[in-house]
């Protein structure tokens, strides 16, 4: 891959779809990760309006400080770039407490109810300022094995990265400039108090799913290994297909209407 060319063509896809939609600009969620920091740098280095948020909510100190990190950095080298910093703690502990108690002790339910709460404050501040709400999922998370919430971080306008691997997007944060510390940091969503990271979630890392997503041999020469991944990446896939593929709409027969 020319990381060089592919950085260029993100930014001009990104300005002329901001452009034809007649927005000023663009706001990303940080989280700490490399996936938010190539984001928000390529949406930077259009030059247009970008509004950095970064939303904790029990956060980890590592994740915290990596996103403060980044903002600062951005901040520093383009003049285009803004942020907010906004503690949804207490509201998430309000939402939490209003919940059932199925539903605040269900771990992967009040997770996704973490992402819920920042998409809603994305669209939010993104309506007043005018901006198109960026989304920082990757090609074997939004079309792999679904690994988002939906409505949550899989909430967006636009999304930047999506035809990237996760190898293609390490190599081009650090072409294009994100701070060493996000780009070796072990991924994580930012949704668990314990900073568990993808990997611990998903049972296999990101060049391990990248290799199941493009396997296509019969399985019959596969190592132990390779045959529990490519079980995770099919089971995975399979179950969030209601993620990836559109709403479906029940439609009405035209023999019904008369």
């Amino acid at each position: 891959m020319n990381t060089q060319n592919v950085a260029k063509h993100i930014t001009a896809w990104l300005s002329n779809y901001c452009e034809n939609a007649g927005l000023s600009g663009f706001i990303v969620g940080i989280s700490g990760g490399v996936d938010s920091g190539l984001t928000s740098t390529l949406c930077a280095m259009t030059g247009k309006k970008t509004i950095l948020l970064s939303m904790p909510i029990r956060q980890t100190y590592a994740e915290y400080d990596r996103a403060k990190n980044h903002i600062a950095d951005l901040e520093s080298r383009f003049e285009n770039v803004t942020s907010l910093d906004i503690d949804l703690t207490a509201s998430f502990d309000q939402i939490e407490k209003d919940l059932p108690a199925e539903v605040k002790t269900h771990e992967l339910s009040m997770a996704n109810t973490r992402s819920r709460l920042r998409m809603l404050t994305l669209y939010s501040i993104g309506q007043v300022h005018g901006c198109l709400v960026a989304g920082t999922g990757n090609k074997v998370e939004d079309f792999g094995v679904g690994f988002y919430t939906k409505y949550g971080d899989g909430g967006v306008d636009l999304s930047p990265i999506a035809d990237l691997n996760k190898s293609e997007v390490w190599a081009l944060a650090e072409e294009v400039g994100v701070i060493a510390e996000i780009i070796k940091a072990k991924p994580t969503d930012g949704l668990w108090g314990d900073g568990r990271s993808d990997e611990d979630q998903i049972g296999a890392s990101y060049p391990e799913l990248e290799w199941a997503m493009e396997y296509t041999g019969d399985g019959s020469i596969l190592s132990k290994r390779q045959q529990e991944v490519l079980t995770i990446y099919r089971r995975l896939n399979k179950i969030n297909q209601h993620k990836m593929n559109p709403i479906p709409v029940c439609e009405i027969p035209a023999k019904l209407r008369t």
